[in-house]
C-alpha cells in the first residue's frame, strides 16, 4: 500500500485489565472488548496449551475491532491502521518474516495500510480447562463449516471421499451448530472461540473485509492443531471469484474467499508456525447451482436443507411474527435463489421476506405482513441484482479477452496452474453462470421488478 498518501488514521492499543494506551489511541481491553468463550476456546486446546495459538486468536479479534471501529472515507477506500498487541512471546511475532507475511495478507485483503507491533504481556492468559474432545488421527484436511448451503453441500461431497479424515471447523455460534458425536462427546473446533464488542462508541463500518482473515485464521490454526496439511474452502466459483471480478462503486476488490488471499495466509501461517497449510477450492470452477445439483444427487435432500442460511441480515431486519426469515433480495439471497432454481430444488417463497420476485414493484414483492421496508433494503436489492447481472455479462464485454487474461494470469499464479487452462475454466464458469442467470430471470417474467431493473439489457 502507498503509505505516503494521507489516509484516515486508526490507532488501537490492546490492553490487559487496568492497562492504559497512549494519548490519541483507542483502548481495546482483553476480557472487555475481546472476550473468549471458555468452552469454545477449550475445543481448540483439546490436546495441549499453545500460547501462540491463543495470541493468534487475539490478533484476529483485534483486527476485527480495528476494522469495524472507524468508517471508511466517503471518497477513497483505504485507512491507516496502527495496532499494538500484547503476546506471550513478542520475539516470535516480531520476526521480520512473520511481520511481512502478516502485513501483506491484511493489506491485500482489506485495502488498508496496517502497522502492527507486538509487545510483552504482563500476565499470561488463563489456560482453558481441558475437556473431552474427539479428534480422528490421520486428518487429511479441515473444512470451515457453518449453517450455509455451500459448507453443507461441499462438506457432504468431501465426506464421501475422505470420511472421518475430514475435520470440520465450526464457524457458527449457536448451540445447535455445535454437535456431539455418537458417544455424546463434544467435537473439537466447536465454534468461534471469541467475540468482539465495541468500546465507547458502536461499530460503524460494515464492509467486513477482515472476516476473510478471521475465517482463514480459524481454519488454518485448526489444520495446524489437527496436523493436517489442507483447508478446503467450500465456496463455489461465483462466491470465491465473483466479488473480485465485479466491484461495487469505489470499493476495493473483495478477496475474502479468493485463492490469491489464501496463498498469502499460507505464507503467514508457515512463517509463524513452521507448518505448511494449503487452502484448496474443490468447487472453484463450478457454480453454486452445480454444487447443489451434485449435493442433491448424493443422497437426496433432507428437510434440514431448508434451515441452511445464506442471508446475513439479523432478526430485527428479517422477521415476521417473531420468526426469522431470509431477506431474499441481498446478493447472498439472490445467489441462493438463482442456484436452487438452477439445481431444480423446490424453494418455498415463505423462506423469504421478499416472497414474490415476479411482483411488478419492489414493495409488492414483500410478504403482506412485512411493514419494515427501508431504503437500505432497496439499495441492497439493486446492488445484489446488478452484481449477478454484471458477472453474467463479463464474457461478452468488449474487453473480454484482456479481462480474462489478467484474471486468469493472477489466478494461475496463485493456484500453480497453467494460465491457458485457468482461462478456459474461468470462461466456462462465467458462461455457466450467464446461462443460469438468464434462465432464472426469464422465469420471473417481463413484469418482475427484477427484470425491470435490468432494463434494456433484456
Amino acid at each position: 500500500m502507498n503509505r505516503d498518501a494521507k489516509l484516515p488514521e486508526i490507532r488501537v492499543g490492546v490492553i490487559e485489565a487496568s492497562g492504559r494506551v497512549r494519548k490519541g489511541w483507542m483502548p481495546c481491553e482483553i476480557d472487555k472488548n475481546l472476550n473468549f468463550t471458555a468452552e469454545n476456546l477449550a475445543s481448540y486446546f483439546y490436546a495441549d496449551w499453545k500460547p501462540e495459538i491463543y495470541d493468534a486468536f487475539l490478533l484476529a479479534a483485534a483486527v476485527e475491532f480495528c476494522d469495524r471501529t472507524h468508517r471508511r472515507p466517503a471518497l477513497g477506500w483505504s485507512r491507516d491502521i496502527t495496532l499494538s498487541l500484547p503476546v506471550h512471546d513478542p520475539s516470535k511475532w516480531n520476526q521480520q518474516d512473520v511481520l511481512d507475511a502478516l502485513h501483506q495478507a491484511l493489506e491485500f485483503l482489506t485495502g488498508d495500510c496496517w502497522h502492527i507491533t507486538f509487545t510483552q504481556r504482563q500476565k499470561a492468559a488463563t489456560r482453558p480447562q481441558q475437556g473431552l474432545f474427539n479428534l480422528t488421527t490421520g486428518a487429511v484436511g479441515v473444512i470451515p463449516f457453518s449453517e450455509g448451503l455451500d459448507s453443507n453441500a461441499v462438506g457432504a461431497l468431501l465426506s464421501k471421499e475422505y470420511g472421518k479424515s475430514l475435520v470440520r471447523v465450526r464457524l457458527g455460534k449457536k448451540r445447535c451448530d455445535q454437535p456431539e458425536d455418537e458417544h455424546g462427546k463434544k467435537e473439537p473446533f466447536a465454534a468461534i472461540p471469541y467475540n468482539v464488542r465495541p468500546g465507547e462508541h458502536r461499530f460503524v463500518e460494515s464492509s467486513a473485509r477482515t472476516r476473510g482473515f478471521k475465517f482463514a485464521m480459524l481454519s488454518g490454526l485448526a489444520a495446524y492443531l489437527a496436523e493436517a496439511k489442507k483447508v478446503f474452502v467450500p465456496e463455489s466459483g461465483q462466491g470465491a471469484l465473483g466479488p473480485s471480478l465485479v466491484t461495487v462503486g469505489q470499493s476495493y476488490e473483495d478477496f475474502r474467499n479468493h485463492p490469491r488471499f489464501t496463498l498469502k495466509m499460507s505464507a503467514f501461517l508457515k512463517a509463524l508456525l513452521n507448518h505448511d497449510v494449503v487452502f484448496e477450492f474443490p468447487r472453484l470452477w463450478y457454480t453454486k447451482g452445480e454444487t447443489l445439483t451434485a449435493y442433491a444427487a448424493l443422497n437426496g435432500l433432507t428437510p434440514e436443507w431448508g434451515k441452511m442460511r445464506s442471508c446475513w441480515q439479523d432478526n430485527r431486519q428479517v422477521s415476521i411474527g417473531g420468526r426469522r426469515r431470509q431477506c431474499g433480495i441481498c446478493a447472498a439471497c439472490m445467489l441462493r435463489r438463482l442456484s436452487l432454481h438452477a439445481a431444480k430444488i423446490d424453494d418455498p417463497n415463505q423462506n423469504y421476506i421478499w416472497e414474490n420476485l415476479s411482483a411488478s414493484t419492489f414493495e409488492a414483492g414483500a410478504a403482506d405482513s412485512f411493514n419494515k421496508i427501508t431504503k437500505m433494503q432497496f439499495q441492497y436489492a439493486v446492488a445484489g441484482t446488478l452484481h449477478l447481472d454484471h458477472l453474467s455479462s463479463l464474457w461478452s464485454t468488449p474487453n473480454h479477452d484482456s479481462t480474462m487474461d489478467a484474471h486468469s494470469y493472477q489466478l494461475s499464479k496463485a493456484l500453480g496452474a497453467p494460465q491457458q487452462e485457468t482461462k478456459t475454466k474461468l470462461s466456462r464458469l462465467l458462461t455457466q453462470h450467464r446461462n443460469e442467470w438468464t434462465e432464472f430471470t426469464d422465469s420471473l417474467g417481463p413484469q418482475s421488478f427484477v427484470t425491470k431493473w435490468l432494463g434494456s439489457k433484456r
